[in-house]
């Protein structure tokens, strides 16, 4: 059975055909377009993207005139990428653009505010968030109707082979939750050089694995939740990966441009999406472990501080608390990118059959 399913993934029409030609379409076009749009945007945007006051002090100086909004070269490539090589008809890969251009939307417009006020805030937090609970439930509502009855609202347990647990209509407002707080998270992450753009690398490649596996005849061998279709969102987020790798070129320390919430927002808004139509969210937890820890971190910064006046980390996010005890900031992201990778590994033996 496995020989011959091996077989016709390497068919020219195949999913992973189409994948490895999305993942060098979207690197090549951000390579080659690169150093053009960080011109323009640094030629329109004057002083480039605000740096908080109290960050590390060391960020205002290195980091002062980058331009941001670099996000909207991952967000082109892997378009037109998915445009090209996906079956974007296909009601999975459909919703997938939809966030990701929704949630970009939010980004640039929270980024051009300020750009144009010279300020790190623009937005008001609460529309913001309602905005992407909106979002978040057109897409919730459009997974759970695209993925067969028997297992719309279920909830896949993983590493515990055809498990699930059903949480009926609780599943909608959970899946909600899981789509804002990935893009969230994801955003908190955008603040060193590379940080971001290395984690979502993992990430999409992890779950191009798992949607390529879960929408194809393999699931029955690796015994996970079967969702007809989803296996075209493989050809998404290996679109995704070559954008990410291409914007790190120009990402990389020291930064020639920042990715801003017009990608971070996208991206993560993507992530949890994808998550949620594979039927992996739990999996998505472990796979983003540094997405989480971020986010946790600055939640229990802020919560104890309005308590007590005392701060638990140094600073947050939490990779900022490094970096005030001394850690360099390229340690800091290899650092992060190490334990990512490991998470990763650990997410994909969620797919290991228990036995044949």
């Amino acid at each position: 059975m496995l020989y011959s399913l091996l077989d016709s993934v390497f068919v020219l029409d195949s999913i992973v055909y189409r994948s490895v030609w999305a993942f060098f379409t979207a690197l090549v076009v951000v390579l080659a377009s690169g150093g053009r749009v960080i011109g323009f945007l640094k030629k329109h945007q004057g002083k480039g993207q605000p740096i908080r006051e109290d960050g590390p002090k060391s960020h205002l100086e290195t980091k002062k005139g980058t331009p941001t909004m670099g996000g909207l070269m991952i967000l082109g490539s892997s378009i037109l990428a998915v445009l090209l090589w996906a079956d974007w008809e296909n009601l999975f890969v459909a919703s997938a653009l939809l966030v990701y251009v929704a949630y970009a939307i939010i980004g640039f417009v929270d980024d051009y505010g300020k750009v144009k006020k010279n300020s790190t805030t623009s937005l008001s937090g609460k529309l913001r968030l309602m905005i992407e609970f909106l979002i978040a439930l057109v897409i919730a509502a459009a997974a759970a109707y695209n993925t067969q009855e028997g297992i719309r609202f279920e909830l896949s347990l993983p590493y515990l082979k055809n498990v699930a647990l059903n949480l009926s209509w609780f599943y909608i407002p959970f899946a909600m939750f899981v789509i804002v707080g990935t893009a969230n998270s994801v955003n908190l992450s955008d603040g060193l050089d590379g940080l971001a753009g290395g984690l979502c690398v993992v990430a999409f490649l992890v779950f191009a694995v798992i949607a390529f596996v879960a929408g194809s005849e393999f699931s029955q061998y690796f015994m996970i939740m079967p969702v007809v279709g989803v296996d075209e969102l493989a050809v998404v987020c290996a679109a995704v990966v070559g954008g990410c790798i291409g914007f790190l070129w120009f990402n990389a320390p020291p930064a020639k441009i920042f990715m801003g919430d017009t990608g971070s927002l996208a991206l993560g808004g993507l992530l949890g999406s994808v998550a949620v139509m594979t039927k992996h969210e739990i999996v998505l937890a472990i796979v983003g472990g540094i997405f989480v820890i971020e986010a946790l971190s600055d939640i229990i910064q802020v919560f104890w501080y309005r308590r007590t006046k005392r701060r638990v980390f140094l600073m947050a996010p939490i990779h900022h608390h490094f970096e005030q005890l001394g850690w360099k900031e390229t340690t800091v992201v290899l650092r992060f990118w190490i334990v990512a990778f490991m998470l990763g590994i650990i997410g994909l033996l969620s797919l290991m059959p228990v036995g044949e």
